[in-house]
């Protein structure tokens, strides 16, 4: 079996990122799967939605899901050689609207299981780092950014490769065993104590 990997794709908003992993993906070639998760809310999402797809071009098959990636992610790999979601963050945001914190807490516990028991098929990932600018002055908001970045810090511990994006520089930040991700030694996750996060749960804190 070809020996595949699990990219995260992290950056602000216009950093590169999605133009990046559609670049990655057309290399690595094979039957192409792009995911979705933005719904078509507004015009300005109907006509990012829309660009998204100009660019993708004609040899990319397409599945719209706003929730159920990862069963959608599961179901799908042994179809297709590249997988690409984009992106998380949008997903997230879904959930949270949707969803009481701890049934979101169970999808995306779910999705990270799913993704480390992917074989033979190479899934790209596409997420938002949000945790870098000023505090969000709503409750919502914050809330919103722990989440983030709970979530981005989970999917890279089981990517193999993640690439930062700033300013259409992609920098990798972990790979080829020249970085470490949070887990202590022996595999345990760390444990976050500061403002509530000890049960890995955002505090809507700044």
């Amino acid at each position: 079996m070809e020996d595949v990997k699990r990219y995260l794709i992290l950056g602000g908003v216009r950093s590169g990122k999605s133009v990046y992993a559609l670049d990655l993906a057309n290399r690595l070639g094979g039957r192409k799967l792009f995911v979705a998760t933005a719904e078509a809310r507004d015009q300005e999402m109907k006509d990012r939605i829309a660009e998204h797809r100009a660019r993708r071009g004609p040899d990319w098959d397409t599945a719209e899901d706003p929730i159920h990636i990862a069963h959608l992610l599961e179901q799908k790999a042994k179809n297709y050689k590249v997988i690409l979601i984009d992106c998380l963050t949008l997903w997230l945001s879904n959930l949270i609207l949707k969803y009481e914190e701890k049934k979101v807490k169970q999808l995306l516990d779910n999705f990270t299981r799913v993704l480390g028991r992917i074989k033979g098929c190479y899934v790209i990932l596409v997420s938002n780092e949000v945790g870098m600018g000023i505090v969000p002055e709503n409750k919502l908001a914050r809330a919103f950014r722990d989440w983030a970045g709970l979530m981005n810090q989970r999917i890279a511990r089981t990517a193999d490769e993640v690439i930062l994006m700033v300013a259409g520089v992609s920098t990798k930040i972990k790979g080829d065993g020249n970085s470490e991700t949070s887990p202590e030694a022996g595999g345990k996750e760390r444990k976050l104590k500061h403002e509530g996060l000890s049960e890995g749960k955002p505090s809507g804190k700044a």
